[in-house]
């Protein structure tokens, strides 16, 4: 397990907190005298320190798939599985697969299939909770369509929620990319919505725990 580079700065800020409510606390037990606040407080300044670190772990995870295999983007809950009218980039009909991201999730987003990045735009929008019906056209969010070999594109999407509030990403038009590399990141509790050509095979059901580059999402048909 590495920590995400996004990270630094905030766990480098979150030392200087903690380290600063640790000496208060350390000045307020001099003051009191009372060892079991002290405990209790020390314990809870190194849980909000712990919390901070853990939510920029970047576990080490091998990818393993098939040409046409759709693979997870990230660590949640799948909470959405519909057939819908994207309305940004295909306008047509499509299958939409949301996966909620708690802040206790890893938020680093992977690639769910090989191809070239045709499509990459970032909007500013407002920061309703994840699960919000709307979020996905409403909030602030960045999208990006790769087309697979077989000429079949997919479109996902980094939706920031109440609490994220900044949306990172690394990919290009243009760009050729792999199933399973890093395309962005979000910080803070967000999610993530894949809408996939009508008749792909899907693998995963409403409330599945998915993890990014292990869960197979579903499978590209190819005649």
């Amino acid at each position: 397990m590495t920590i995400h580079r996004e990270g630094y700065t905030i766990i480098l800020s979150g030392l200087v907190i903690t380290a600063l409510l640790q000496f208060g606390n350390y000045k307020l037990y001099q003051f009191l005298g009372w060892t079991w606040l002290y405990i209790l407080l020390t314990l809870g300044i190194l849980t909000l320190l712990y919390l901070i670190i853990q939510f920029f772990r970047v576990p080490n995870r091998k990818a393993i798939y098939y040409s046409n295999d759709i693979l997870c983007p990230a660590d949640g809950k799948v909470v959405v599985i519909e057939e819908v009218e994207e309305t940004e980039y295909f306008n047509d009909k499509r299958i939409q697969i949301s996966i909620f991201m708690s802040p206790l999730n890893v938020h680093a987003n992977y690639n769910p299939i090989s191809g070239i990045v045709k499509y990459v735009k970032y909007h500013k929008g407002l920061f309703l909770v994840a699960w919000h019906p709307k979020s996905s056209t409403d909030n602030e969010r960045s999208t990006f369509v790769v087309q697979h070999e077989s000429g079949q594109e997919v479109l996902f999407r980094q939706i920031a929620g109440a609490v994220a509030r900044r949306i990172c990403y690394y990919a290009k038009e243009n760009q050729q990319v792999k199933t399973g590399e890093e395309f962005g990141f979000i910080k803070f509790g967000s999610r993530i919505d894949l809408f996939l050509p009508l008749g792909t095979k899907i693998d995963v059901n409403i409330g599945d725990v998915v993890k990014a580059k292990l869960t197979k999402i579903g499978e590209l048909k190819v005649d």
